[in-house]
């Protein structure tokens, strides 16, 4: 295959991708991928009315993904959000209790009842990611994952909404992670901040 068909092949395989991102609630419920932003938006309004927080979780590329997405949300939406991706944090608690708890201790600790934890992970079955999101039920959070590869994955079922990435691609998945936080992130400065998105973030009818 020579690079054109590569490219006309991805470009194909991306946005089919994107198509078929699947979206189910707590209770295995299909909602659609507009139903999954608007849920995710009335979330989001509960927690900057009750001045709570998200916690984003991920592993490599997702942690960088979950980084951006922290930055944004408490720049640009005006929402407290952070990560645990400090290296002395992370390498302490791989060290002193387990790298399956460098996000759950963390979350034990700083989480409260009525925040949002948002997890991310590619295939979904990380030991890290998955006891994330059992601690964030555990502490009475909201919990939002995103997941690809295979349809079953661990975390898939957990969360209150769930978005899969129907996709065996890294590159789709992280991508396509990154464009489902910032649609949800988008819509809330959007529909409710009233900021022009898709004109350099000004003011609406500026």
């Amino acid at each position: 295959m020579g690079v054109d068909e590569f490219a006309k092949k991805y470009s194909d395989e991306f946005f089919k991708a994107i198509e078929e991102i699947e979206v189910s609630d707590g209770l295995g419920k299909h909602l659609g991928f507009v139903g999954g932003i608007e849920l995710s938006l009335e979330i989001l309004k509960q927690l900057q009315n009750a001045n709570h927080k998200i916690f984003i979780v991920g592993n490599g590329g997702s942690a960088a993904i979950a980084s951006h997405a922290a930055i944004d949300f408490w720049k640009n939406a005006g929402i407290q959000a952070l990560t645990f991706n400090d290296s002395s944090l992370l390498t302490c608690i791989s060290n002193d209790i387990g790298f399956e708890d460098v996000f759950a201790a963390p979350l034990q600790m700083f989480a409260s009842s009525g925040d949002l934890v948002i997890c991310i992970s590619s295939s979904g079955n990380s030991a890290d990611i998955v006891k994330a999101c059992e601690t964030a039920k555990l502490k009475g959070c909201s919990l939002i994952t995103l997941s690809g590869f295979m349809p079953e994955n661990k975390i898939r079922p957990l969360g209150n909404i769930n978005f899969y990435v129907n996709t065996l691609s890294y590159g789709f998945a992280e991508i396509i992670h990154q464009y489902i936080l910032h649609c949800m992130l988008d819509a809330k400065m959007y529909c409710e901040d009233r900021i022009d998105i898709f004109n350099k973030n000004l003011k609406l009818g500026s």
